[in-house]
């Protein structure tokens, strides 16, 4: 069994406790918590689950990773804590544990990563000869692997689209959708996740691993932004009020451009409520959706819909994104240390989970 810590208890890391208890190759060893509050309790409570697995949390970073962990999912934020998510993720490839995270954007393609992501990386893998395998929540499958794996069903292809359709509302964490992303907030400010150049940080790797993949040269990476406002006043079960003009929809591309044509499209279509921006697309029950598109001959879509969290849709692509990481562990902790893609890490099938039912 390969002992394995989960780093973080929020959205990703509940997902990710589960996900290590039901790998039949992994072990839960530890879990390690920020907040004061969870210290002490079972990790099977932290994560939602019905019984206890046996794992208390603790917030003794150092004495977790001295007991040699083989493996780790960092699941604590990187939107608003760079620095310190680099640190963290350095220090755990250092005592030579295989890592994997959806936390730090720029090294979902570590081969366009900016030298303050990379370098520590590569130095943490030179010292300890441990491994990273970063990928997205957004989730990563469906902006890399999903889109390559149905292009080859086409004998011609002209653009591959990638959609998160997504209503906030249901998203538990109100920070993000309020400061971050700007919903409720008036039309004139300026949310950080959509200031020019941060699309493109965030989901540009992942436009050129496909480039990568289908031997495509981009012109280069553009993003558009459109932003849509309330019309009425809305109330959420989770967040509370939304006032009538404040943004409530926003919509945006980053967009691959080859020979000057916009032909690898990650697109986010976000709203606070299903009323606002009516005519841009919708998933199919109104809540959430990732689709993949592929325009040519013939035209695809594929439309992915995952709850998790006694149905909560936004858990669910948590724990799909989470499950893509966590069901890599085995394989990584196979090979030689270093830096790895969604290119480099094979699509695992569920070898020894099918009728294996959560504790």
């Amino acid at each position: 069994m390969i002992s394995t810590v989960v780093w973080g208890t929020g959205n990703v890391g509940r997902a990710a406790i589960r996900a290590v208890d039901a790998h039949p190759a992994l072990k839960l060893t530890a879990v390690l918590v920020h907040d004061p509050a969870k210290v002490g309790r079972d990790a099977g409570h932290l994560a939602g689950l019905d019984t206890e697995l046996g794992v208390a949390a603790t917030d003794d970073i150092e004495a977790v990773l001295a007991a040699g962990p083989r493996a780790v999912v960092y699941a604590a934020s990187g939107d608003i804590r760079p620095d310190d998510a680099i640190a963290d993720i350095a220090r755990a490839i250092r005592t030579g544990a295989v890592v994997v995270s959806p936390a730090l954007y720029p090294l979902y393609d570590h081969r366009s990563a900016p030298p303050e992501y990379l370098d520590p990386m590569v130095a943490a893998v030179a010292e300890g000869g441990g491994s990273l395998f970063a990928s997205g929540v957004d989730p990563g499958w469906g902006n890399d692997v999903l889109p390559l794996l149905i292009s080859g069903l086409g004998s011609t292809v002209d653009v591959i689209r990638c959609q998160e359709i997504f209503d906030y509302s249901t998203y538990d964490q109100e920070d993000s959708v309020r400061m971050l992303v700007g919903m409720g907030q008036p039309m004139d400010y300026d949310p950080p996740m959509l200031w020019p150049g941060v699309p493109g940080m965030v989901w540009g790797g992942q436009v050129r691993l496909m480039a990568r993949a289908l031997g495509v040269e981009l012109d280069e990476i553009r993003e558009t932004l459109d932003r849509r406002a309330l019309d009425a006043t809305v109330s959420t079960k989770t967040m509370g009020d939304f006032e009538a003009g404040t943004q409530g929809a926003v919509r945006f591309e980053v967009q691959g451009i080859v020979d000057g044509e916009p032909a690898l499209v990650i697109e986010h279509v976000t709203r606070i409520h299903p009323s606002c921006a009516p005519d841009w697309p919708t998933p199919p029950d109104g809540v959430g959706a990732h689709r993949v598109i592929i325009e040519g001959r013939p035209h695809i879509e594929v439309t992915v819909e995952a709850t998790d969290e006694g149905g909560n849709r936004s858990a669910g692509g948590n724990a799909t994104a989470v499950g893509r990481l966590v069901g890599a562990i085995d394989w990584l902790v196979e090979q030689e240390p270093g830096l790895y893609d969604a290119l480099d890490v094979p699509l695992r099938p569920a070898v020894g989970k099918l009728g294996r039912k959560q504790r």
